[in-house]
């Protein structure tokens, strides 16, 4: 039986906790970094592109390895960085709650803690998994507890690389614009990081009016009593379907291409620190191999966004029932599949992200020159997929590699955390399961960077370094008996 007198009570308990948990850690390390100045600006170390979790925990790897001198940037306010409260429909997480997530391996920085602080044991029992609203409390509490230097509101229009090796990104804040220099680019921007929301061609032509995908503010209080269709059955298909219906449908079909719906999670099967420290490692026929089969047989949407849509009578499912074509006809649509016509007042694409480097107008400066598998991995006849011949071709670091060696330096000072490093290094850049030891290895390769970048200002520190540890009155004997003890050269007894 646990003694309870050692179980926070409370978020203050367990902040202090946390406190004295990193103290007996020696953590965050001391600031090592030698600052930079260039034009009369400070130089920043890195800069996070992205405050959501994937940037919160690249944050706290940084400052905890004593990188200090970083900056988090996010478009969106304090608070509504990452999806989790923006186009995020689910009620609960999809994860276990249990996972540990972004806590570094802090027992009191892990979600149960924080839950159990903030609602008790008890209710930590009954929860089945994280609601969504929660876990974004969770990461804010988060970012105040470790103090990352996370700044809202502010877009990063462009990244330039800099005759010196470093980079100009050129940033806006409500109509105001400043250029901030940093040495490293780390792109913490989620799914949709180095493209965004896929949308098939076959709505080209319709009026935006009749339609949004997943990812888009959806304004459901407007669609009551119309007529919904979803085109998907993945969980955020399922979600955005849920939250139609519960703002009161008139009717909702979902149109499927498969026979039936996915029902097992492949990937999750088989989790494990293998995976998660191993994946990296593959030759590269065997990583398409591994996530052509799991992403080919498809991830379920989870359960209870099924039964969510089910338990509405209104809400009809079309399996084998691919979209042929849309027409727009007056003040509808009609959604036609092989199985029938269907009039349709307002249509959610649930298809997903797509990687393309020129919807990212940011890096177009260094796109052109950013390695993808396609460029040097030939895709196997039977296992071809767009997705994955798009994604970049990433180091040790998560750092882009360039098509044409010597063309474009820099990249190698750009980091790609987001998802579409996963043919790289596995599903450690978005997903909670391993976030923090994909962070680990982005921060690990970003200080051996900054190190060996730094090497002649070190090598100066070290011979510069004077302080004894002798003060010469540690012998109270005569000198000459005291030297031969002192002495490199002992004569053997």
């Amino acid at each position: 039986m646990s003694d309870l007198s050692s179980v926070p009570q409370g978020l203050d308990a367990l902040e202090a906790r946390l406190k004295q948990d990193l103290a007996w850690l020696e953590l965050p390390a001391k600031s090592w970094v030698p600052l930079r100045v260039v034009d009369g600006r400070p130089v920043v170390d890195v800069v996070i592109i992205g405050g959501g979790m994937a940037g919160l925990v690249a944050s706290g790897m940084l400052k905890r390895l004593g990188v200090a001198n970083h900056v988090v940037l996010d478009k969106a306010p304090a608070g509504h960085e990452g999806p989790w409260i923006t186009f995020a429909r689910m009620r609960t997480l999809r994860s276990p709650k249990q996972l540990t997530g972004p806590a570094m391996g802090l027992p009191a920085l892990t979600f149960r803690a924080y839950y159990e602080a903030r609602y008790g044991s008890d209710a930590w029992v009954a929860l089945d998994r994280a609601p969504r609203e929660v876990w974004m409390d969770y990461l804010v509490w988060y970012r105040r507890v470790l103090d990352l230097p996370v700044r809202n509101g502010i877009s990063v229009d462009a990244v330039l690389p800099r005759r010196d090796g470093m980079f100009d990104l050129l940033c806006s804040q409500d109509g105001r614009t400043e250029t901030v220099v940093a040495r490293h680019v780390v792109l913490a921007t989620g799914r949709d990081g180095l493209g965004g929301p896929y949308v098939p061609p076959i709505a080209d032509g319709i009026d935006r009016k009749f339609w949004a995908h997943t990812a888009d503010q959806v304004d459901f209080a407007g669609l009551k009593g119309k007529r919904i269709g979803v085109i998907g059955a993945g969980a955020s298909a399922m979600d955005n379907a849920a939250t139609a219906l519960e703002a009161g449908a008139a009717r909702l079909d979902m149109f499927v291409r498969r026979k039936e719906l996915p029902r097992i999670n492949k990937f999750t099967g088989i989790g494990s620190q293998g995976v998660v420290h191993g994946f990296a490692g593959l030759p590269d026929e065997w990583k398409w191999r591994f996530l052509s089969y799991a992403m080919g047989q498809q991830t379920p949407p989870p359960r209870p966004s099924v039964l969510r849509v089910s338990a509405f009578p209104q809400a009809h499912l079309h399996l084998e029932s691919p979209i042929t074509s849309l027409e727009q006809e007056g003040d509808h649509l009609v959604v036609v599949t092989p199985k029938g016509r269907h009039p349709t007042d307002f249509l959610i694409f649930g298809t997903g992200f797509k990687i393309e480097l020129t919807n990212r107008p940011e890096l177009a400066a260094v796109a052109p020159h950013i390695r993808l598998w396609r460029d040097r991995f030939p895709t196997p006849t039977d296992m071809r997929n767009g997705e994955f011949e798009a994604s970049p071709d990433l180091g040790d670091a998560f750092e882009f590699l360039e098509t044409e060696p010597g063309a474009c330096p820099a990249l190698a000072r750009i980091h790609c955390f987001n998802f579409p490093a996963t043919l790289s290094h596995g599903k450690l850049t978005g997903d909670i399961p391993a976030i923090s030891e994909g962070a680990d290895r982005l921060a690990r390769g970003i200080v051996r960077a900054l190190f060996v970048a730094d090497r002649e200002r070190h090598f100066e520190n070290l011979k510069a370094f004077d302080t004894p540890e002798l003060l010469g009155d540690e012998w109270a004997g005569d000198e000459s008996e005291m030297l031969p003890e002192l002495s490199s050269e002992r004569t053997p007894t």
